[in-house]
């Protein structure tokens, strides 16, 4: 079994001479290493390091980012991706202005009950802003953690224990720290750096000859392929609709072309059709002229692929010309806008391919193909 006193010193040393200097490692209030963090999950430092610091200078603090407007925040965040942590962020900003006087709790148990936090978030955090004495197990520390003991697939709380075990009382939150870095820069998925590694000597799966295999990769789940048909409704001032997404599940509250989900294999007069039905179903109705603008009566723009973590999606969108007024009928129902305009908007990376696609056509290109 490691021994803690002689791992703790010897991680700690490493990282005191090689950590990365990096933004959030400086000025640690509470609501920065918050921020850090909630940047942090699923993202990588050299990512987000460039958002983190424009999201100081447009959120200072607390009360700056619950002031904002929902698009403003996602607006911030925008090219993170996982928008659901910027809501969850600007939510828990909210709660603890109006909940905790402004003050984030200390309690890693009560931490978890703000929007977004977790296990390790609450456990990052408490002993990071507020040296509390807790561990903090994210995918690095789980590699880590699982080399160290040999174990193939260990648990979440075995690892919480392994961590908690050997946690350094007196500097909780250099070592989480420490322990993070370690898998991120030594302690790598492939090729991981042992010759260099400080804790090499504790290593079981170093001596054992199965740092490869720990921890044991977990079946990946099939990709789910789906297809949409995008509506772009424009009228001859050129102005286009774009309706918020649902405020929970995939990119939750941000602006988008109305689309509707289909077959993967339609036809062009299906995927047509349905997002005719959109609009329709939206009260856009009609085919007007684009106003001194020679197109077709639609235009279908190149598809746009995206992949999520979990479905690779396709775009079908389809330039669909409408009257003013059919626009100005549906205000309610979404937002119309120029297309010079979407820029400023909170638009996820696929419909931002879309809308470039639609600047380009009314600036003299073509459809399908030409982009």
């Amino acid at each position: 079994m490691t021994r803690p006193e002689a791992f703790r010193r010897a991680l700690l040393r490493h990282f005191d001479e090689t950590r990365r200097d990096l933004p959030w490692r400086t000025a640690r209030t509470p609501y920065r290493v918050l921020v850090s963090e909630f940047m942090l999950q699923q993202t990588r430092a050299q990512t987000a390091a460039p958002y983190y610091a424009r999201w100081l200078r447009r959120f200072p603090g607390w009360s700056a980012l619950a002031d904002a407007s929902r698009d403003d925040v996602l607006l911030a965040w925008k090219g993170l991706g996982y928008y659901a942590r910027a809501a969850n962020l600007h939510r828990t900003a909210v709660v603890v202005r109006e909940r905790h006087g402004g003050c984030l709790p200390r309690d890693p148990s009560v931490l978890k009950t703000l929007p977004g936090v977790g296990e390790y978030t609450a456990g990052a955090v408490a002993s990071i802003a507020f040296g509390a004495c807790v561990p903090a197990v994210d995918g690095n520390v789980r590699r880590v953690l699982s080399r160290l003991m040999d174990a193939p697939r260990p648990s979440p709380s075995e690892l919480r224990v392994e961590a908690a075990r050997l946690l350094d009382p007196k500097r909780p939150g250099d070592f989480n720290e420490a322990l993070m870095e370690l898998g991120a820069t030594v302690c790598t998925p492939r090729s991981p750096r042992c010759g260099v590694c400080p804790v090499a000597d504790c290593c079981r799966a170093l001596a054992a000859g199965t740092v490869a295999e720990r921890p044991a990769l977990r079946p990946k789940r099939p990709v789910r392929h789906v297809a949409y048909a995008v509506a772009v409704a424009v009228d001859g001032q050129g102005r286009t609709l774009v309706v918020r997404r649902p405020e929970k599940g995939l990119l939750a509250g941000m602006w988008e072309f109305p689309s509707a989900e289909i077959a993967d294999s339609g036809s062009g007069g299906a995927i047509e059709a349905a997002a005719r039905a959109r609009l329709a179903g939206l009260g856009v109705g009609g085919e007007g002229a684009m106003s001194g603008r020679r197109c077709r009566p639609s235009v279908r723009l190149v598809p746009v692929r995206h992949a999520f973590t979990h479905m690779q999606a396709t775009y079908h969108p389809v330039v669909l010309p409408c009257t003013t007024r059919n626009l100005a009928a549906v205000a309610k129902s979404g937002l119309v806008v120029r297309v010079d305009e979407l820029a400023g908007l909170a638009l996820p990376v696929a419909q931002q391919k879309i809308g470039e696609q639609l600047a380009t056509m009314l600036a003299g290109g073509g459809g399908e193909g030409s982009v």
